[in-house]
Protein backbone atom coordinates (compact mmCIF):
# COMPACT_ATOMS: atom_id res chain seq x y z
CA UNK A 1 0.00 0.00 0.00
CA UNK A 2 1.44 3.86 -0.93
CA UNK A 3 1.84 6.09 1.67
CA UNK A 4 -0.51 8.86 1.87
CA UNK A 5 0.86 11.78 -0.22
CA UNK A 6 1.74 14.61 1.99
CA UNK A 7 -0.39 17.35 2.42
CA UNK A 8 1.31 21.02 1.21
CA UNK A 9 -0.64 24.14 1.76
CA UNK A 10 -0.31 27.49 0.03
CA UNK A 11 -1.56 31.33 1.53
CA UNK A 12 -2.18 33.17 -1.98
CA UNK A 13 -2.55 37.11 -0.36
CA UNK A 14 -4.90 39.10 -2.13
CA UNK A 15 -3.62 42.19 -2.09
CA UNK A 16 -2.48 44.80 -5.00
CA UNK A 17 -1.87 43.68 -9.00
CA UNK A 18 0.53 40.38 -9.61
CA UNK A 19 4.16 41.83 -10.46
CA UNK A 20 7.16 39.72 -12.00
CA UNK A 21 8.85 39.77 -8.22
CA UNK A 22 5.50 37.80 -7.01
CA UNK A 23 5.80 35.31 -10.68
CA UNK A 24 9.37 34.53 -10.27
CA UNK A 25 9.63 34.39 -6.12
CA UNK A 26 6.31 32.67 -5.25
CA UNK A 27 4.08 31.74 -8.63
CA UNK A 28 6.01 30.01 -10.93
CA UNK A 29 8.05 27.76 -8.47
CA UNK A 30 4.80 27.09 -6.67
CA UNK A 31 3.00 25.97 -9.90
CA UNK A 32 5.91 23.85 -10.52
CA UNK A 33 5.77 22.28 -7.19
CA UNK A 34 1.93 21.36 -7.68
CA UNK A 35 2.97 18.76 -10.14
CA UNK A 36 4.44 16.65 -7.87
CA UNK A 37 3.09 13.11 -7.87
CA UNK A 38 3.02 12.51 -3.84
CA UNK A 39 1.83 15.95 -2.78
CA UNK A 40 -1.49 16.81 -1.75
CA UNK A 41 -1.63 20.70 -2.54
CA UNK A 42 -3.57 23.06 -0.93
CA UNK A 43 -3.70 26.36 -2.25
CA UNK A 44 -6.15 29.59 -1.20
CA UNK A 45 -6.98 32.73 -1.57
CA UNK A 46 -6.18 34.59 1.92
CA UNK A 47 -9.14 37.10 1.25
CA UNK A 48 -10.29 36.79 5.01
CA UNK A 49 -6.58 37.72 6.10
CA UNK A 50 -6.52 40.88 3.37
CA UNK A 51 -9.64 42.55 5.68
CA UNK A 52 -6.70 43.41 8.27
CA UNK A 53 -5.66 45.77 5.90
CA UNK A 54 -7.98 46.94 2.88
CA UNK A 55 -10.59 48.33 3.45
CA UNK A 56 -11.56 49.34 -0.09
CA UNK A 57 -14.50 46.91 -1.11
CA UNK A 58 -14.15 47.36 -5.00
CA UNK A 59 -10.27 46.86 -4.59
CA UNK A 60 -10.77 43.68 -2.66
CA UNK A 61 -12.79 42.14 -5.06
CA UNK A 62 -10.71 43.65 -8.15
CA UNK A 63 -7.38 42.01 -6.54
CA UNK A 64 -8.99 38.48 -5.65
CA UNK A 65 -9.99 38.50 -9.20
CA UNK A 66 -6.45 39.42 -9.94
CA UNK A 67 -4.65 37.48 -8.33
CA UNK A 68 -6.96 34.31 -9.29
CA UNK A 69 -6.83 34.60 -12.73
CA UNK A 70 -2.86 35.38 -12.50
CA UNK A 71 -2.54 31.87 -11.22
CA UNK A 72 -4.60 29.86 -12.86
CA UNK A 73 -2.62 31.67 -16.51
CA UNK A 74 0.36 30.29 -14.88
CA UNK A 75 -0.63 26.95 -14.91
CA UNK A 76 -2.09 25.90 -11.65
CA UNK A 77 -4.58 23.12 -12.69
CA UNK A 78 -7.96 23.04 -10.22
CA UNK A 79 -8.73 19.40 -11.32
CA UNK A 80 -4.94 18.56 -9.63
CA UNK A 81 -4.71 20.42 -6.53
CA UNK A 82 -7.32 22.25 -4.34
CA UNK A 83 -7.70 26.19 -5.08
CA UNK A 84 -10.16 27.78 -2.91
CA UNK A 85 -10.71 31.34 -1.86
CA UNK A 86 -10.45 31.05 2.03
CA UNK A 87 -14.14 33.05 2.82
CA UNK A 88 -16.29 30.30 1.31
CA UNK A 89 -14.92 27.86 3.81
CA UNK A 90 -17.10 29.01 6.58
CA UNK A 91 -15.79 25.75 8.80
CA UNK A 92 -12.15 28.17 8.67
CA UNK A 93 -14.18 30.89 10.72
CA UNK A 94 -15.95 28.30 13.35
CA UNK A 95 -12.41 26.43 14.02
CA UNK A 96 -10.57 30.05 14.67
CA UNK A 97 -13.56 30.42 17.22
CA UNK A 98 -12.49 27.27 18.98
CA UNK A 99 -8.72 27.84 18.65
CA UNK A 100 -9.34 31.18 19.96
CA UNK A 101 -10.67 29.71 23.25
CA UNK A 102 -7.53 27.69 23.73
CA UNK A 103 -5.03 29.62 22.55
CA UNK A 104 -3.19 31.47 25.22
CA UNK A 105 -2.88 35.90 24.92
CA UNK A 106 0.54 35.47 25.92
CA UNK A 107 1.58 33.82 23.04
CA UNK A 108 -0.09 36.17 20.75
CA UNK A 109 1.14 39.48 22.98
CA UNK A 110 4.84 37.78 21.12
CA UNK A 111 3.74 38.06 17.38
CA UNK A 112 5.88 39.67 15.26
CA UNK A 113 3.13 41.72 13.66
CA UNK A 114 1.80 42.37 16.85
CA UNK A 115 5.07 43.53 18.45
CA UNK A 116 6.04 45.62 16.07
CA UNK A 117 3.27 48.11 16.07
CA UNK A 118 3.65 48.25 19.96
CA UNK A 119 7.32 49.14 19.05
CA UNK A 120 6.18 52.10 16.77
CA UNK A 121 3.27 53.17 19.24
CA UNK A 122 6.11 53.83 22.14
CA UNK A 123 8.38 54.99 20.21
CA UNK A 124 5.10 57.81 19.08
CA UNK A 125 4.48 58.11 22.79
CA UNK A 126 1.42 56.35 21.95
CA UNK A 127 -0.52 54.12 23.70
CA UNK A 128 0.40 50.63 23.36
CA UNK A 129 -2.41 49.57 21.34
CA UNK A 130 -3.10 52.52 19.33
CA UNK A 131 -4.77 51.77 15.78
CA UNK A 132 -4.22 47.44 16.84
CA UNK A 133 -7.18 46.02 15.53
CA UNK A 134 -8.15 42.54 16.97
CA UNK A 135 -7.75 41.33 13.39
CA UNK A 136 -4.49 41.95 13.53
CA UNK A 137 -3.98 40.67 17.03
CA UNK A 138 -5.85 37.55 16.26
CA UNK A 139 -4.01 37.04 12.80
CA UNK A 140 -2.24 33.94 13.66
CA UNK A 141 -5.18 32.10 14.95
CA UNK A 142 -7.15 32.68 11.99
CA UNK A 143 -3.58 31.61 10.21
CA UNK A 144 -3.80 28.12 12.37
CA UNK A 145 -7.11 27.70 11.19
CA UNK A 146 -6.09 27.90 7.78
CA UNK A 147 -3.76 25.03 8.26
CA UNK A 148 -5.30 22.91 10.41
CA UNK A 149 -8.65 22.32 9.35
CA UNK A 150 -7.15 20.21 6.47
CA UNK A 151 -4.51 18.35 8.38
CA UNK A 152 -1.71 19.93 6.71
CA UNK A 153 1.98 18.19 7.20
CA UNK A 154 3.90 21.13 5.50
CA UNK A 155 3.35 24.84 4.66
CA UNK A 156 6.02 26.69 2.60
CA UNK A 157 7.01 29.85 4.21
CA UNK A 158 9.44 32.69 4.75
CA UNK A 159 11.73 32.50 7.87
CA UNK A 160 9.58 35.32 8.88
CA UNK A 161 6.03 33.06 8.84
CA UNK A 162 8.12 30.59 10.80
CA UNK A 163 6.62 32.00 14.26
CA UNK A 164 3.20 31.72 12.53
CA UNK A 165 3.50 28.00 11.89
CA UNK A 166 4.97 27.59 15.76
CA UNK A 167 1.67 29.14 17.02
CA UNK A 168 -0.06 27.21 14.60
CA UNK A 169 1.05 23.65 16.56
CA UNK A 170 0.80 25.25 19.80
CA UNK A 171 -2.88 25.78 19.13
CA UNK A 172 -3.47 22.51 17.89
CA UNK A 173 -2.04 20.68 20.54
CA UNK A 174 -3.38 22.59 23.08
CA UNK A 175 -6.89 21.84 21.11
CA UNK A 176 -5.94 18.00 21.01
CA UNK A 177 -4.75 17.93 25.16
CA UNK A 178 -8.03 19.74 26.36
CA UNK A 179 -10.43 17.54 24.05
CA UNK A 180 -8.02 14.42 24.52
CA UNK A 181 -6.86 13.07 21.47
CA UNK A 182 -5.33 14.08 18.46
CA UNK A 183 -7.33 15.96 16.34
CA UNK A 184 -5.50 17.93 14.35
CA UNK A 185 -1.91 16.97 12.75
CA UNK A 186 1.21 19.66 13.78
CA UNK A 187 1.95 21.37 10.67
CA UNK A 188 6.36 21.81 10.04
CA UNK A 189 7.73 24.76 8.44
CA UNK A 190 8.51 24.27 4.96
CA UNK A 191 11.19 27.03 4.79
CA UNK A 192 12.36 28.59 1.17
CA UNK A 193 15.75 29.49 1.88
CA UNK A 194 16.02 29.78 -1.61
CA UNK A 195 13.32 32.03 -2.94
CA UNK A 196 14.12 34.21 -5.58
CA UNK A 197 14.28 37.99 -5.20
CA UNK A 198 13.94 40.46 -7.86
CA UNK A 199 15.12 44.21 -7.95
CA UNK A 200 12.64 46.62 -8.74
CA UNK A 201 13.21 49.42 -10.97
CA UNK A 202 15.16 51.62 -8.67
CA UNK A 203 17.32 48.77 -7.57
CA UNK A 204 15.48 47.94 -4.70
CA UNK A 205 13.73 44.76 -3.90
CA UNK A 206 10.93 44.73 -6.25
CA UNK A 207 7.66 45.88 -3.75
CA UNK A 208 4.84 47.54 -4.51
CA UNK A 209 5.58 49.64 -0.96
CA UNK A 210 8.80 50.90 -3.24
CA UNK A 211 6.14 51.72 -5.90
CA UNK A 212 8.97 50.07 -8.08
CA UNK A 213 7.33 47.18 -9.60
CA UNK A 214 6.44 45.48 -13.26
CA UNK A 215 2.97 44.25 -13.29
CA UNK A 216 2.90 40.85 -15.30
CA UNK A 217 0.19 41.78 -17.43
CA UNK A 218 0.70 44.99 -18.99
CA UNK A 219 0.44 45.75 -22.72
CA UNK A 220 3.76 45.08 -24.39
CA UNK A 221 4.62 48.69 -24.82
CA UNK A 222 4.12 49.35 -21.44
CA UNK A 223 6.20 46.37 -19.73
CA UNK A 224 8.92 47.89 -22.25
CA UNK A 225 8.41 51.47 -21.36
CA UNK A 226 8.77 49.78 -17.80
CA UNK A 227 12.07 47.93 -18.54
CA UNK A 228 13.80 50.74 -20.68
CA UNK A 229 13.07 52.64 -16.94
CA UNK A 230 15.15 50.43 -14.87
CA UNK A 231 18.02 52.73 -13.04
CA UNK A 232 21.38 51.49 -14.48
CA UNK A 233 24.69 53.88 -14.27
CA UNK A 234 26.61 56.35 -16.10
CA UNK A 235 29.07 53.59 -18.16
CA UNK A 236 28.67 54.42 -21.53
CA UNK A 237 28.55 51.77 -24.94
CA UNK A 238 31.96 49.88 -24.99
CA UNK A 239 33.18 50.38 -21.44
CA UNK A 240 32.99 46.75 -19.36
CA UNK A 241 29.90 46.59 -17.23
CA UNK A 242 29.55 44.79 -13.58
CA UNK A 243 27.02 42.09 -13.56
CA UNK A 244 27.28 42.46 -9.55
CA UNK A 245 24.53 44.21 -8.12
CA UNK A 246 22.79 44.97 -12.04
CA UNK A 247 19.25 45.44 -11.45
CA UNK A 248 19.30 44.70 -15.21
CA UNK A 249 21.33 41.51 -15.15
CA UNK A 250 19.51 40.21 -12.10
CA UNK A 251 16.19 40.19 -13.86
CA UNK A 252 17.63 38.82 -16.81
CA UNK A 253 19.18 35.87 -15.04
CA UNK A 254 15.39 35.14 -13.53
CA UNK A 255 14.00 34.12 -16.73
CA UNK A 256 17.09 33.18 -18.64
CA UNK A 257 18.76 29.95 -19.28
CA UNK A 258 22.07 29.03 -17.79
CA UNK A 259 23.72 29.82 -21.39
CA UNK A 260 21.97 32.55 -22.16
CA UNK A 261 22.76 33.92 -18.89
CA UNK A 262 26.62 33.49 -19.28
CA UNK A 263 26.11 35.49 -23.18
CA UNK A 264 24.70 38.41 -21.16
CA UNK A 265 27.55 38.24 -18.67
CA UNK A 266 30.11 37.84 -21.68
CA UNK A 267 27.80 40.96 -23.05
CA UNK A 268 28.38 43.27 -20.42
CA UNK A 269 31.88 42.70 -20.09
CA UNK A 270 32.27 43.47 -23.59
CA UNK A 271 30.27 47.33 -23.01
CA UNK A 272 27.03 46.33 -24.37
CA UNK A 273 25.16 49.27 -24.47
CA UNK A 274 22.47 50.21 -21.35
CA UNK A 275 19.87 50.24 -24.89
CA UNK A 276 20.60 47.06 -25.93
CA UNK A 277 20.99 45.45 -22.90
CA UNK A 278 17.17 46.59 -22.15
CA UNK A 279 16.25 45.14 -25.12
CA UNK A 280 17.73 42.07 -24.68
CA UNK A 281 15.46 41.80 -21.39
CA UNK A 282 12.57 42.70 -22.33
CA UNK A 283 12.45 40.17 -25.34
CA UNK A 284 13.31 37.76 -22.67
CA UNK A 285 10.67 38.89 -20.29
CA UNK A 286 7.78 39.25 -23.22
CA UNK A 287 8.94 35.62 -24.56
CA UNK A 288 8.10 33.99 -21.30
CA UNK A 289 5.25 35.98 -20.19
CA UNK A 290 3.32 36.79 -23.50
CA UNK A 291 1.54 33.37 -23.51
CA UNK A 292 0.52 34.18 -19.88
CA UNK A 293 -0.71 37.51 -20.83
CA UNK A 294 -3.07 35.77 -23.41
CA UNK A 295 -4.70 33.43 -20.99
CA UNK A 296 -4.96 35.81 -18.19
CA UNK A 297 -6.51 38.19 -20.22
CA UNK A 298 -9.56 35.49 -21.62
CA UNK A 299 -9.59 34.73 -18.09
CA UNK A 300 -10.64 37.87 -16.54
CA UNK A 301 -12.76 38.93 -19.07
CA UNK A 302 -14.95 36.14 -18.04
CA UNK A 303 -14.59 36.81 -14.71
CA UNK A 304 -17.74 34.24 -13.86
CA UNK A 305 -15.85 31.21 -14.50
CA UNK A 306 -13.02 31.84 -12.05
CA UNK A 307 -15.81 32.39 -9.88
CA UNK A 308 -17.28 28.85 -10.71
CA UNK A 309 -13.43 27.52 -10.41
CA UNK A 310 -13.03 29.17 -6.78
CA UNK A 311 -17.02 27.91 -5.80
CA UNK A 312 -16.34 24.45 -7.21
CA UNK A 313 -13.47 24.31 -5.56
CA UNK A 314 -14.54 25.38 -1.95
CA UNK A 315 -17.09 22.73 -2.38
CA UNK A 316 -15.77 19.96 -3.08
CA UNK A 317 -13.54 20.11 0.11
CA UNK A 318 -15.82 21.55 2.20
CA UNK A 319 -17.74 18.32 1.29
CA UNK A 320 -14.85 15.85 1.46
CA UNK A 321 -12.14 17.55 4.44
CA UNK A 322 -13.88 20.64 6.27
CA UNK A 323 -17.67 19.88 7.02
CA UNK A 324 -16.99 16.41 8.74
CA UNK A 325 -14.25 17.28 10.54
CA UNK A 326 -16.05 20.49 12.16
CA UNK A 327 -19.14 18.32 12.88
CA UNK A 328 -16.87 15.75 14.65
CA UNK A 329 -15.27 19.12 16.44
CA UNK A 330 -18.83 20.15 17.36
CA UNK A 331 -19.27 16.84 19.28
CA UNK A 332 -15.91 17.21 21.01
CA UNK A 333 -16.46 20.22 22.51
CA UNK A 334 -20.04 19.63 23.43
CA UNK A 335 -22.27 21.41 20.64
CA UNK A 336 -24.23 18.76 21.06
CA UNK A 337 -27.80 17.64 20.40
CA UNK A 338 -29.87 17.83 23.65
CA UNK A 339 -31.81 15.11 22.60
CA UNK A 340 -29.04 12.40 23.31
CA UNK A 341 -28.99 13.89 26.85
CA UNK A 342 -30.07 11.66 29.67
CA UNK A 343 -30.98 14.03 32.48
CA UNK A 344 -30.91 11.21 35.03
CA UNK A 345 -27.73 10.38 34.61
CA UNK A 346 -27.16 14.18 34.81
CA UNK A 347 -28.67 14.86 38.46
CA UNK A 348 -27.04 11.98 39.46
CA UNK A 349 -23.50 12.96 38.28
CA UNK A 350 -24.10 16.17 39.54
CA UNK A 351 -25.45 15.37 43.38
CA UNK A 352 -22.27 12.69 43.35
CA UNK A 353 -19.18 13.76 45.27
CA UNK A 354 -16.53 12.27 43.05
CA UNK A 355 -13.06 13.20 43.64
CA UNK A 356 -11.65 15.45 40.05
CA UNK A 357 -10.90 13.30 37.01
CA UNK A 358 -7.03 12.89 36.39
CA UNK A 359 -5.62 14.90 33.13
CA UNK A 360 -2.98 14.59 31.05
CA UNK A 361 -1.07 18.12 30.37
CA UNK A 362 1.75 18.34 27.14
CA UNK A 363 3.69 21.12 27.12
CA UNK A 364 7.08 22.26 25.97
CA UNK A 365 9.88 22.96 28.53
CA UNK A 366 12.87 25.88 27.96
CA UNK A 367 15.32 22.91 26.73
CA UNK A 368 13.15 22.63 23.01
CA UNK A 369 12.04 19.44 24.55
CA UNK A 370 8.20 18.09 24.71
CA UNK A 371 6.69 16.98 28.11
CA UNK A 372 3.55 15.75 29.80
CA UNK A 373 2.51 15.24 33.45
CA UNK A 374 -0.48 12.95 34.49
CA UNK A 375 -2.11 15.29 37.35
CA UNK A 376 -5.24 15.00 39.38
CA UNK A 377 -6.23 18.01 40.93
CA UNK A 378 -2.87 20.14 41.88
CA UNK A 379 -1.21 16.84 42.59
CA UNK A 380 1.44 15.53 39.93
CA UNK A 381 0.75 11.81 39.74
CA UNK A 382 2.81 11.19 36.50
CA UNK A 383 6.13 13.36 35.36
CA UNK A 384 7.08 12.30 31.53
CA UNK A 385 10.42 12.59 30.58
CA UNK A 386 11.69 14.83 27.80
CA UNK A 387 10.94 13.84 23.66
CA UNK A 388 11.92 15.27 20.55
CA UNK A 389 8.68 15.94 19.21
CA UNK A 390 4.80 16.91 20.17
CA UNK A 391 3.81 13.66 18.24
CA UNK A 392 5.98 11.41 20.44
CA UNK A 393 4.84 12.89 23.35
CA UNK A 394 0.88 12.38 22.01
CA UNK A 395 1.41 8.55 21.23
CA UNK A 396 3.01 8.15 24.73
CA UNK A 397 -0.04 9.84 26.31
CA UNK A 398 -2.71 7.55 23.87
CA UNK A 399 -0.57 4.25 25.14
CA UNK A 400 -1.04 5.32 28.42
CA UNK A 401 -4.86 6.12 27.96
CA UNK A 402 -5.75 2.67 26.27
CA UNK A 403 -3.53 0.74 28.33
CA UNK A 404 -1.17 -0.36 25.84
CA UNK A 405 2.13 0.42 27.79
CA UNK A 406 2.49 -0.93 31.12
CA UNK A 407 4.00 1.64 34.02
CA UNK A 408 6.78 -0.18 34.51
CA UNK A 409 7.90 0.77 30.63
CA UNK A 410 6.67 3.74 30.56
CA UNK A 411 9.17 6.72 30.27
CA UNK A 412 7.04 8.33 33.09
CA UNK A 413 8.34 9.08 36.60
CA UNK A 414 5.78 8.36 39.91
CA UNK A 415 5.23 11.96 41.55
CA UNK A 416 6.34 12.02 45.45
CA UNK A 417 4.48 9.69 47.32
CA UNK A 418 2.31 7.95 44.08
CA UNK A 419 2.12 4.63 44.33
CA UNK A 420 1.56 2.29 41.26
CA UNK A 421 -2.11 1.61 42.01
CA UNK A 422 -3.00 4.91 42.66
CA UNK A 423 -2.35 5.70 39.22
CA UNK A 424 -3.49 3.41 37.63
CA UNK A 425 -6.92 3.91 39.64
CA UNK A 426 -6.43 7.35 37.47
CA UNK A 427 -5.78 5.47 34.11
CA UNK A 428 -9.11 3.09 35.22
CA UNK A 429 -11.19 6.19 35.82
CA UNK A 430 -9.76 8.03 32.38
CA UNK A 431 -10.45 4.71 30.50
CA UNK A 432 -13.82 4.14 32.09
CA UNK A 433 -14.72 8.05 30.91
CA UNK A 434 -13.21 7.27 27.24
CA UNK A 435 -15.53 4.35 27.24
CA UNK A 436 -18.94 5.93 28.13
CA UNK A 437 -18.28 8.51 25.62
CA UNK A 438 -17.18 5.80 22.73
CA UNK A 439 -20.49 4.30 24.16
CA UNK A 440 -22.51 7.39 23.33
CA UNK A 441 -21.22 8.44 19.97
CA UNK A 442 -21.95 4.61 18.92
CA UNK A 443 -25.59 5.23 20.06
CA UNK A 444 -25.76 8.08 18.06
CA UNK A 445 -24.19 7.30 15.22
Amino acid sequence: MSPAPVRVLTGITTSGTPHLGNYVGAIRPAVAASRAADVESFYFLADLHSLIKAQDPARTQRSTLEIAAAWLACGLDPSQVWFYRQSDVPEITELTWYLTCVAGKGILNRAHAYKAAVDRNRADGEDDDAGVSAGLFMYPVLMAADILIFNADRVPVGRDQVQHIEMARDFGQRFNHVYGREWFTLPEAAIEEHVATLPGLDGRKMSKSYGNTIPMFVPPAELKKLVFSIVTDSRAPGEAKQTEGSALFQLYQAFATPDESAAFARAFADGIGWGDAKQRLFDLVEREIAPLRERYLALVARPGDIEDTLRDGAHRLRERYATPLLSQLREAVGLRNLSAVQLGAMEVEAGADKPPLAAFKQYREGDGRFYFKLVEGERVLLQSHGFDAPRDAGQAIAALRRGDTALADAPVTAGEGVTPAMVQAALDALAAVDAEKAAARAGQA
